[in-house]
């Protein structure tokens, strides 16, 4: 059976509560910054606001921001891109009542399983489900996404600790199942080293023993990059040909490297102003059709609460985006599950074992 996107269902405005509803509110921003009182924080969800008569939806919607109606569009801005001039809108209901709606049934009923029964066994995701629907849903998934989407990983250093896991996400990449990756300066930074050194922390990449001074190879292999000026002509110049960093330079594939208070070095493209990393992740992340983090608690609230549960396409139809969450912690793989039935998936798992499972799966 073919893969097919779940529908989505608009809100019915000709019902009498849109119709007789009243616009929203909107007031000027009168200083660079800061909203007015009685904003709107926007979600993930789908959100429309009744302009002039017309119920308008914010086509790049993410939690906890501001609309600014501009140009007949309702345009998601963070507080620190307002600036004064800014029309924001206002209210603090959601069910149409002051002009905004916000629609979380768009997808209903798009996912499988689920029961009408009030008590039932194993509802949540545990070290007891069983994943294999799961795994060849996403395999059907990923095969749909790589020609008509656009894939983002999110990636914890864990993945580049193991030479078998290394090898499938770079063989996913060669295979054109990612569009972008983020990540923060450990997971470049350990993966170049096992392509440098052949060890990761200073323990061999594939036995795990421990090399003589393996502790200065992390650091060594991040001098040697800032030596070379970038990640790329570091590859190029060492001959670097295996493991995740390197196949996404091959690739061309775009990776966004956020810092954070305790990196070494860091390695040049990392990031130092996390509000510059935030704007250069969600360039991607407002693309997303498909996101996959794993192993990185941080990275993936991050990535979460900048990623709507939908996406509106060029010719305007409007899609799921979805969203999986893979960690061997099960409070790290919750943490978003909350987000929507579609939004956000969690598969509790050792994260080397799961890259090896879908490289296995897709690159058979």
């Amino acid at each position: 059976m073919p893969f097919t996107l779940a529908q989505y269902q608009a809100p019915d405005f000709g019902e009498a509560r849109f119709a007789d509803a009243p616009d929203v509110r909107l007031m000027p921003v009168s200083r660079d910054g800061v909203a007015p009182d009685d904003y709107h924080a926007t979600s993930i969800f789908p959100e429309y606001f009744k302009v002039n008569g017309q119920w308008l939806l914010a086509e790049q919607s993410r939690m906890d921001c501001v609309a600014v109606y501009e140009n007949n569009r309702i345009h998601v801005r963070e507080f620190r891109h307002l600036r004064k001039g800014d029309l924001v809108a206002l209210g603090r209901t959601e069910g149409g009542g002051e002009g905004i709606l916000v629609h979380m049934s768009g997808f209903r009923g798009a996912s499988a399983g689920g029961s009408s029964d009030g008590f039932a066994f194993r509802q949540g995701r545990s070290r007891e489900t069983a994943f294999s629907m799961d795994y060849d849903r996403l395999y059907d998934l990923l095969r749909f996404e790589r020609d008509n989407g656009y894939i983002v990983w999110v990636l914890g250093p864990a993945l580049s600790f193991d030479a078998d896991s290394r090898a499938a996400f770079a063989a996913l990449v060669d295979n054109g199942y990612a569009h972008a990756l983020l990540a923060g300066n450990a997971l470049a930074t350990h993966d170049l080293e096992g392509a440098y050194r052949k060890t990761a922390l200073g323990q061999d990449i594939y036995t795990q023993a421990l090399m003589p001074n393996g502790h200065y190879n992390h650091i060594d292999t991040i001098n040697r990059v800032r030596l070379h000026g970038s990640i790329p002509a570091f590859v190029e110049a060492e001959g670097i040909r295996d493991g995740i960093i390197p196949s996404c330079v091959r690739k061309g594939v775009p990776f966004v490297l956020t810092g954070s208070i305790r990196d070494d070095g860091p390695l040049p493209e990392v990031f130092s102003d996390v509000y510059a990393g935030q704007d250069a992740m969600r360039a991607h992340l407002s693309r997303a059709t498909t996101v996959i983090a794993m192993a990185t608690a941080l990275h993936t609230i991050a990535a979460g609460n900048i990623t709507p549960t939908f996406r509106v396409m060029p010719d305007a139809t409007v899609r799921p985006v979805h969203f999986y969450v893979v960690d061997v912690s099960e409070f790290t793989a919750n943490k978003l599950a909350d987000r929507g039935s579609l939004a956000a998936r969690s598969i509790i798992t050792n994260v080397q074992d799961f890259i090896v499972n879908v490289h296995k799966g897709l690159c058979k």
